[in-house]
């Protein structure tokens, strides 16, 4: 079991919801709930996979755990610092300490700035030591990262897009952040060049301590990097458990879709696809009762009027939490706390 001492990150009840505007005033006719209702907690020093179909809500946490996205509601905090609650003035503060790697890394690169521009630019708004610190500062960082000192004067276009997103390592790195959201951060790259990235992320991580939130909807990838997986669908948390435990025993019927789903790099073994009916329901009229119930092919009839709590299906040691009704509500969560345990009054 954790030690509350260990978790790095809280989020709790977390929302987002994007208005809906129409008619001849622009008045919000109704919301699109991207992320409805989100909890966890991210240890120190592991990385949480989340995947889920496109349009699930997952780049979308990531961001508003960042306040990116400024979050409907809901709580985050950072190492007992509540991130939801910061001023402008604390939140530039809390940006050393949480930083993103976006999906495409040519487009979150500035073309008019060249690499050396790019990564001293942080250090710069910081204020983090003198002009000579902090070019040795970015010529030990790309070196980190498997890049030579004589590209610091080149632009992203001259780059491949595995070297770009080696830049975009970097730049989340520069500050020495404690917590980093890598936004679908090999979707865009090659499957040779998607391992070194990989790797590369798992070496940060044992060298400096980095806890990651991994988004992906590539679950062969996020079962190589992650310690926990999380399940997302239509702006829900619908399981969440260790690796190990996820990937051998998925509980949801959702999850246990996506698993049937991953190829099997074996011609002799014959693995049974679960084909899902009818299409993702919209975040902006999500369905009643379980989001999932339109889909599932073991839905009950009191699906569609009650929201599943989540259960623990694992044990203390290894928590399994699934949010369905075919595994009953006799473990239910304590519930969230309205700070974390070692936050100051």
């Amino acid at each position: 079991m954790i030690d509350d001492n260990d978790i790095l990150l809280r989020v709790r009840h977390l929302k987002k919801h994007f208005p809906v505007k129409g008619g001849l005033l622009r008045r919000q006719v109704a919301s699109v709930k991207a992320v409805d209702d989100v909890s966890f907690d991210l240890p120190t020093h592991e990385t949480l996979g989340l995947v889920g179909e496109s349009g699930c809500g997952k780049s979308t946490l990531g961001r508003a755990i960042l306040r990116l996205h400024e979050p409907t509601s809901g709580q985050v905090w950072l190492d007992g610092i509540e991130v939801t609650a910061a001023d402008k003035t604390r939140l530039k503060a809390l940006r050393r300490d949480m930083q993103i790697i976006f999906q495409d890394p040519y487009a979150s690169l500035s073309p008019r700035r060249t690499i050396l521009e790019t990564l001293l630019e942080p250090l710069q708004i910081h204020g983090i030591g003198s002009k000579a610190e902090q070019r040795k500062k970015v010529e030990d960082l790309l070196e980190v990262v498997g890049l030579r000192k004589a590209v610091l004067n080149r632009y992203p276009h001259e780059f491949s897009g595995g070297q770009r997103q080696r830049v975009g390592i970097a730049r989340a790195l520069t500050l020495n952040p404690k917590f980093i959201v890598a936004d679908e951060a090999v979707s865009a790259l090659d499957v040779s060049v998607q391992s070194q990235v990989l790797n590369l992320i798992a070496d940060l991580q044992d060298e400096f301590g980095i806890s990651f939130l991994f988004i992906s909807h590539d679950l062969s990838v996020v079962q190589h990097i992650s310690h926990n997986v999380g399940v997302m669908y239509l702006g829900k948390l619908v399981e969440t458990a260790s690796a190990k435990d996820i990937y051998a025993d998925p509980k949801h019927p959702y999850t246990r879709a996506l698993m049937s789903a991953v190829p099997v790099p074996d011609p002799k073994t014959k693995s049974r696809r679960i084909m899902l009916s009818g299409d993702v329901p919209s975040p902006m009229n999500p369905p009643s009762g379980c989001p999932f119930h339109t889909r599932c092919p073991e839905a009950m009839p009191h699906c569609s009027q009650q929201i599943p709590a989540a259960t623990n299906v694992g044990s203390t040691a290894s928590p399994h939490w699934v949010s369905c009704h075919l595994h009953g509500d006799e473990q239910t969560p304590t519930g969230p706390a309205t700070k974390p345990p070692n936050a100051a009054d």
